[in-house]
């Protein structure tokens, strides 16, 4: 046979997932195989192309092709794909993406809807509830309690089919005051309302009803008020109507429509599940409503039945208040064979919890609060056990926010999704992890350009000697700053009761790297976050994730593109918006995309270059203005090394020096932010937004990163010290906790056995005399 031809075809795919000329982003005519059945870590330098081959290349092609077994008309209705840039993939299995996408925020979903186990218990209370309720939808919140009546169509025999009249009778549990929400507005009538005035002068002060607005008419022409009497001489029956009638028929000009009060259609408009998101209906809401616990539900969400009834003398809402660990102790201590397998499974899926860091959580928790590491392994959960067998499980680092403690229970459930015989791919950077592996695919030599081929596939034993940068680094072990630092004064913390939070009171020093620890749910978020968010002297950079659109680049989030347009502006004497592909600049025919996106009804979107401009995004009379001998699209096709060498003042040099300082060098000026990984986007917000600050607290700022790039944060936070920054940090990362002046633990375990501080000192004073997991997982690393 051809080398060729065996390479693209080759025999068996049994037990082999072949990649062949992958070329997704930065990857560069990658060949690779993958055993299946295995656990399978890729890793490499922040930016290397780990996620372009697992989930770009891999993931991707695997769920296009499961989309293409659905019909035409199926189809229409599903996001669409184009096929990855590869010339073969074979062996691929059906694969299951668990990533660090944070949960949505619909508030009726929380810990328990997400990962069923409400269902389990909500199936024990329909049981053995006492006293009896109904069935399981008896105890939903989703579900409302009706009943009625209604006409359907029966066949009797032979004969013609016939109307019946059924009555039904719905068992839910939802609160019938907030409908399942667990939340009500306080509504202001006096900030809906101006009394002084009436309908006709603009009493209504909900924004688009204005006088003679459709809005409006509803109101002042419904024949049950007059709109030229002033509100405060409204007699007690018509406030009523116009502010609390619940839905009416009636007529506005000749036409039928459903009357609503004011205050209940704020409470429908503006606190649903689908909230407002323009500017204006936002500020209208917080100045007319504080949102608190329902009245009627006490935020349970359930009605009177529901959650009242008890099992072993304790409520639904009691059980789902307790920490996942409190409650699995409740269920295992069940002792009713007439709920024997259910009782099982639902203590299976709340000791996985506990197992992956989460027992610290409620199944009340909505699921909108989690982190992106605790959404991960929310999703994670519900796999666990499952009756699904020879499909591959993707993780996007799975460790994130885990404390080495949890790694190691962490690592305990991956080796079971794959002994369970699925193939298991985790893009991962941890020592720990990449330690468990039986098969290793490291990406490189570098980042971007620099990146995107395999400089390693093997066994772990062999990484070291590959003389890559993660086997040169793998084994590495950390050191201790010496000396610490000396703190010039104290940020008090005085009796934090936030969360878990035990009264803490802690003195942070400033003029130090400070890096706050602990176990996940420990209570190090809620003391920094909770403590010092919001003092003036303070600036947080959060989790929060950045978002962008194909608009989105490195030049417009870092504010880097407005210095360079106004240089742009000032040498020619024109207007600083021709520089910007968002504005007057743009080529008309792409409108400064680039590119021409045309879509087709159950097709992928076809992209194809821009005809009029090259794809340089701009009117060529924009292009025809150079600043440095170059035009604006060749400086948005620099990279940020490249762009520090020919802006070398001023607030551009500034901007480029932060982006060089946080590792990112090779990142193109004008590349977009959907192209960024997810370590590259961490960097860029840091980049972004530090500023000129006495104090920067930063949350778990080594996020993504490799062991080189973790380096290059050490050194851009002890030059932020250096210049007269104090510097705190919540962190896991045991380089970088070694590396600090002084440590505040927080613990000794997550929830309700946390919250207090369990160690303060220097890193040499937690190796010698503490003894918290944090000093015992620290010690370890350092070899002593």
């Amino acid at each position: 046979m051809n080398p060729a031809d065996a390479r693209l075809h080759p025999a068996d795919t049994h037990d082999t997932i072949r990649v062949r000329g992958a070329r997704v982003n930065n990857l560069k005519d990658v060949d690779v195989d993958l055993p299946k059945r295995r656990l399978t870590v890729v890793t490499g330098v922040s930016g290397s192309g780990k996620s372009s081959l697992v989930f770009g290349t891999i993931a991707a092609e695997s769920r296009r092709l499961i989309n293409e077994t659905y019909s035409s008309f199926v189809q229409t209705f599903m996001p669409t794909a184009a096929r990855p840039d590869v010339d073969h993939l074979h062996g691929l299995t059906a694969a299951i993406v668990i990533d660090q996408e944070r949960m949505g925020s619909n508030p009726r979903s929380t810990v328990g809807t997400a990962t069923d186990a409400l269902a389990w218990l909500r199936v024990i209370f329909s049981r053995l509830s006492t006293p009896h309720v109904g069935p399981s939808a008896a105890f939903s919140f989703n579900i409302a309690a009706a009943s009625g009546q209604g006409a359907v169509t029966v066949q009797k025999g032979q004969g013609k089919p016939v109307k019946e009249v059924k009555h039904f009778q719905v068992l839910g549990g939802m609160c019938p005051d907030c409908e399942g929400m667990g939340t009500l507005a306080a509504i202001d009538e006096d900030a809906v309302v101006d009394r002084s005035k009436s309908l006709a002068q603009g009493a209504i002060l909900l924004p688009g009803y204005p006088p003679d607005s459709w809005g409006w008419r509803a109101y002042a022409e419904n024949g049950r008020l007059d709109p030229d009497k002033t509100l405060r001489d409204y007699s007690p029956e018509e406030w009523d109507w116009l502010m609390h009638a619940e839905p009416t028929k009636v007529k506005v000009g000749g036409i039928n429509m459903t009357y609503l009060g004011l205050v209940p259609r704020i409470r429908q408009t503006l606190f649903g599940e689908r909230p407002p998101k323009q500017a204006h209906m936002i500020a209208f809401k917080e100045r007319v409503a504080a949102t608190g616990p329902c009245p009627a539900c006490g935020g349970t969400r359930l009605n009177e039945p529901a959650r009242t009834a008890t099992v072993r003398g304790t409520t639904l809402p009691e059980c789902c208040e307790l920490e996942i660990s409190e409650l699995l102790t409740w269920v295992e201590d069940l002792d009713e064979p007439s709920v024997a397998p259910v009782q099982q499974a639902l203590a299976e899926m709340l000791r996985a919890m506990v197992d992956i860091g989460l027992g610290y959580l409620s199944l009340s928790r909505a699921s909108g609060t989690l982190s992106g590491g605790e959404s991960q392994r929310v999703k994670m959960v519900r796999h666990l056990g499952s009756a699904l067998t020879d499909v591959t499980y993707v993780f996007d680092e799975p460790t994130v926010g885990l404390h080495p403690h949890d790694i190691a229970r962490m690592n305990t459930l991956l080796g079971q999704l794959r002994d369970s015989g699925s193939t298991v791919l985790v893009v991962e950077h941890k020592p720990e992890v990449i330690d468990i592996a039986d098969h290793v695919i490291d990406i490189g030599p570098g980042a971007g350009s620099d990146g995107g081929q395999v400089v390693y596939a093997g066994p772990r034993a062999g990484l070291e000697a590959s003389g890559s940068v993660t086997g040169r680094l793998l084994d590495r072990r950390p050191s201790l700053r010496d000396p610490a630092r000396e703190g010039t004064a104290y940020l008090e913390i005085r009796d934090a009761r936030r969360n878990n939070l035990a009264g803490v009171d802690v003195d942070i020093p400033l003029g130090m790297l400070v890096a706050v620890t602990g176990v996940a749910g420990s209570g190090k978020s809620s003391l920094v976050h909770g403590s010092l968010a919001g003092r003036e002297e303070v600036l947080v950079v959060d989790q929060s994730a950045i978002r962008g659109s194909r608009r989105s680049n490195p030049a417009t989030y870092s504010g880097l593109l407005d210095p360079i347009r106004a240089a742009f502006a000032k040498e020619h004497g024109v207007k600083a918006a021709l520089f910007s592909p968002n504005s007057e600049g743009a080529c008309p025919a792409c409108n400064g995309y680039g590119e021409i996106y045309t879509e087709l009804p159950g097709m992928p979107p076809v992209v194809t270059p821009c005809e009029a401009c090259g794809g340089r995004r701009f009117q060529d009379e924009v292009l025809a203005y150079t600043l440095h001998g170059l035009a604006i699209d060749e400086v948005l096709r620099l990279s940020v090394a490249e762009a520090a060498e020919v802006f070398t003042t001023g607030k551009t040099a500034t901007i480029l020096r932060r982006l060089l300082d946080v590792g990112l060098p090779y990142l193109k000026l004008g590349q977009t932010l959907t192209s960024l990984s997810g370590g590259e986007r961490q960097r860029l917000k840091l980049a972004s937004q530090l500023r000129t600050s006495p104090v920067v607290v930063l949350d778990e700022p080594s996020s993504g990163l490799h062991l080189a790039d973790t380096d290059t944060l050490l050194g851009m936070l002890h030059g932020l010290v250096d210049d007269g920054t104090s510097v705190i940090v919540i962190e896991h990362n045991l380089a970088v906790v070694s590396q600090a002046d002084w440590i505040i633990d927080v613990g000794p375990g997550a929830g309700h056995e946390g919250g207090r501080i369990v160690f303060e000192g220097t890193p040499a004073q937690m190796v010698e005399v503490s003894d918290t997991l944090t000093a015992q997982y620290l010690r370890e690393r350092l070899g002593r």
